[in-house]
């Protein structure tokens, strides 16, 4: 259909096939589709009420607003779409298309001469001012303006949109029969393809005015709120291309190919799209017809800002401040109060490692709400709430600084703002070690996106603190050893955010992260070496640290000791205090693995002091597990043991399995170690306590299958076995230990000598 639109509008204005004019100056043309779509509507209206039923009238209806607003479709796929609501109309719709198509151009006229009587009468069928009546004026009108020519063309095309729908039903037809030989299969799909390509072609042509902004509306809605049902990248750009060929100067085309890009993280072809938005904005005078001059300034100083947002999410920081210069001297001329506020925010995100970064973003705060600009002010108050996290205050005032926030997104019906704020909320709690809230806080947050509908029944559950959410959820599962439930949560999130989606990097290091801690569980070190580079290739920190703690489970300790050095002289530079401590633990570790447990007291002094400023609960549960251990290396275990009882607590109420184990196989120990001194009759009570941690730890281990941890479990249980005189039981653990000290590499087990 391409030929007769340009036929009939363009030609006087092209070159090369291309048209420089814009082709939106006409709202609405009649093309064959349209006319289908006329005789479902004359045919709707003449039927009666008794012929349909209430539930096919309920279909039709739904299904008349995609079809007048959506771009033009083939006859075969109008056919089905009409016979899925109501098969008896959609034969006679076909019935009347084929008397139009191979009568004569009469018909045709008659049948737009008959379609002005349905607002005739008291009661007519179509009211005018409805979506239905408007259509059909819209279409009568175009249809009154074309000359004799202009008629003929368009019934010849009605006449090949026909046949085109016939050929299509009856290679339909011949699908379904020949399925006996192989070769007649493929001969009838390659002819089914090209028949396909063929009406394409001819059902492709410039959208009417309604159709592309109905089309942009709804693409740019879902890469906002559910990507997975917006046309793919390639597909979307292809449309987006036969769109601008017909009117290049389309601004919000442009834009809508600027989001597209910024789908596959194409820097280039975002900035060239975001740019020539702009440009065609300030070309058509859309901002100056309503702004005056203004508008041209506004443009100006609002692509400068864009630009610098672009800039700063590809990493671009320099250009980005180069950009966001521009767009405060332009706003400062402007006295533009409102793009200032914008600018001065993302000046607290390029300087945000900055010591006094949260002087600007308190200012920014302050002067959003002055102007009343709630979103601005509820961001600003969730990054002041994340800085404050990070600096170590208090749960419960950064939680009442949240609640202030949530007020906001309540009164201004700020729905995504709330979903941040719950996610905001799950990461505090993760990050200060109460996994019982994160989780609590995640489950709310999918509970309220379930029941949040968008339009055209899309959810909006595919937005970044979405995916947030559910990459918490699926790494605490697999802290507490439930990895079923974890890999169902990841296939979840693959399913809502493809690998080409733009947040689809969130759930891919939560699953290397899961896979790299399994592998080390079962002492797979090659396997979790393997899973290193993909890490790195997400986090940067994460894989350096990943491959340190690989080097020294290898028993590679001077590799891995110059790797987290490194690593940590870089987290203190850019005050990353969380994998700080967790370098120093590492360290720690290297220390008192190479027999030197008096040079680890000082690291991990220095790590509990930071977890404890910064109420970082699960790294100081982990520093303390790491000071008793060293306590019992040196002899003194009835210390290790109430530094033990003080800290089990909020590890067996928030911890992870394997800290859980640790934290029980560490209490036996030092159990036992404490004990050489005691009576018989109590030390064998305190053996048999010991016994019983074991279990636990073993039971812990179990759940995130450390066959290692189970290995040293089970020997020293058939120790203590051995020494209460319990054969039978010292047996048991005695050949548990060696199937499994064959499966595993040894790399000793420590405190062995001290039973």
């Amino acid at each position: 259909m391409a030929s007769v639109h340009e036929s009939l509008y363009f030609n006087p204005m092209m070159t090369n096939g291309v048209v420089h004019a814009n082709v939106f100056g006409i709202k609405d043309w009649v093309t064959p589709y349209k006319i289908a779509v006329l005789v479902l509507l004359n045919e709707m209206g003449r039927t009666g009420e008794g012929a349909v039923s209430l539930m096919e009238r309920r279909r039709l209806n739904q299904l008349l607003l995609p079809l007048l607003q959506g771009p033009d479709i083939t006859l075969s796929k109008l056919y089905k779409l009409i016979e899925e609501s109501c098969p008896q109309l959609a034969n006679s719709v076909q019935i009347r298309i084929k008397l139009m198509a191979e009568g004569e151009l009469k018909d045709m006229e008659q049948f737009f001469d008959d379609l002005s009587d349905s607002f005739s009468g008291t009661e007519p069928e179509v009211h005018k001012t409805s979506v239905v009546g408007l259509f059909l004026r819209h279409m009568i009108l175009a249809y009154s303006k074309l000359s004799f020519s202009q008629v003929f063309k368009l019934y010849t095309a009605l006449q090949q949109y026909f046949q085109n729908g016939e050929k299509k039903t009856v290679e339909d037809a011949d699908m379904d029969l020949a399925s006996r030989e192989e070769s007649e299969r493929k001969m009838e799909k390659e002819e089914l393809d090209v028949s396909v390509r063929e009406e394409e072609v001819s059902c492709s042509g410039p959208l009417s005015q309604k159709q592309a902004e109905f089309f942009l509306s709804q693409q740019a809605s879902l890469l906002k709120n559910d990507e997975t049902k917006a046309l793919t990248p390639a597909s979307l750009q292809k449309e987006l291309n036969n769109l601008l060929k017909f009117n290049p100067d389309f601004a919000e085309a442009h834009y809508l190919s600027y989001l597209n890009n910024l789908r596959v993280q194409d820097v280039f072809s975002s900035t060239h799209s975001l740019l020539h938005y702009f440009d065609r904005l300030i070309l058509t005078g859309a901002e100056s017809k309503s702004n005056g001059e203004e508008g041209y300034g506004r443009s100006l100083r609002y692509a400068a800002l864009n630009l610098a947002a672009l800039h700063c999410r590809f990493g671009h920081y320099q250009q980005a401040e180069l950009a966001l210069q521009e767009a405060i001297r332009i706003a400062q001329e402007s006295n533009d109060h409102v793009c200032l506020q914008h600018c001065l925010s993302w000046l607290y995100v390029l300087g945000q490692k900055r010591s006094d970064s949260y002087v600007l973003l308190e200012h920014s705060v302050k002067k959003a709400v002055h102007f009343g600009l709630p979103y601005l002010a509820s961001l600003g108050i969730q990054s002041l709430v994340q800085q404050r996290a990070f600096a170590g205050k208090t749960a419960n005032k950064l939680m009442d600084a949240l609640k202030d926030s949530d007020l906001l997104h309540w009164k201004h019906s700020l729905s995504e703002l709330i979903d941040i704020s719950i996610a905001q909320k799950t990461a505090i709690w993760r990050l200060y070690g109460r996994s019982t809230m994160a989780l609590q806080q995640a489950q709310l947050l999918l509970s309220m996106n379930s029941l949040e509908s968008v339009n055209a029944g899309v959810q909006q559950n595919n937005t970044e603190s979405f995916a947030v959410a559910l990459g918490h959820l699926a790494e605490l599962h697999a802290e507490q050893g439930c990895f079923a439930a974890a890999s169902e949560v990841l296939k979840h999130l693959k399913e809502r955010f493809p690998p080409n989606s733009q947040h689809a990097q969130l759930w891919m290091l939560c699953d290397q992260k899961i896979q790299f801690d399994r592998a080390m569980n079962d002492g797979k070190y090659h396997l979790a070496d393997s899973i290193v580079t993909g890490i790195t290739a997400l986090n940067s920190i994460e894989g350096v640290y990943r491959k340190a703690i690989v080097l020294q489970a290898q028993n590679q300790m001077s590799e891995a000791h110059k790797l987290l050095q490194k690593l940590l002289i870089h987290c203190q530079k850019i005050r990353n205090t969380e994998m700080v401590i967790s370098v120093l633990l590492s360290v720690a570790e290297l220390y008192w693995r190479s027999s030197s447990p008096t040079i680890a007291l000082p690291v991990l002094l220095q790590a509990l002091a930071l977890s404890k400023e910064y109420r970082l609960q699960h790294l100081a549960s982990e520093t303390v597990l790491n000071l008793a251990f060293a306590q019992l290396i040196l002899g003194i275990p009835e210390q290790a043991l109430s530094l033990l009882h003080m800290a089990i607590e909020p590890i067996l109420a928030d911890g992870a399995v394997l800290d859980k184990g640790r934290a029980m196989f560490l209490v036996a120990k030092c159990q036992v170690a404490s004990a050489a001194s005691y009576e018989p009759l109590k030390k064998a009570a305190v053996l048999e306590a010991a016994i019983e941690n074991l279990s636990e730890a073993k039971n812990y281990f179990a759940k995130v299958d450390c066959k290692e941890q189970i290995r040293d479990v089970v020997y020293f249980q058939a120790r203590l076995y051995h020494t209460l005189g319990k054969t039978q039981e010292r047996n048991r653990c005695a050949m548990l230990f060696r199937q499994l000290h064959q499966d595993l590499p040894f790399h000793g087990v420590p405190l062995i000598n001290l039973l």
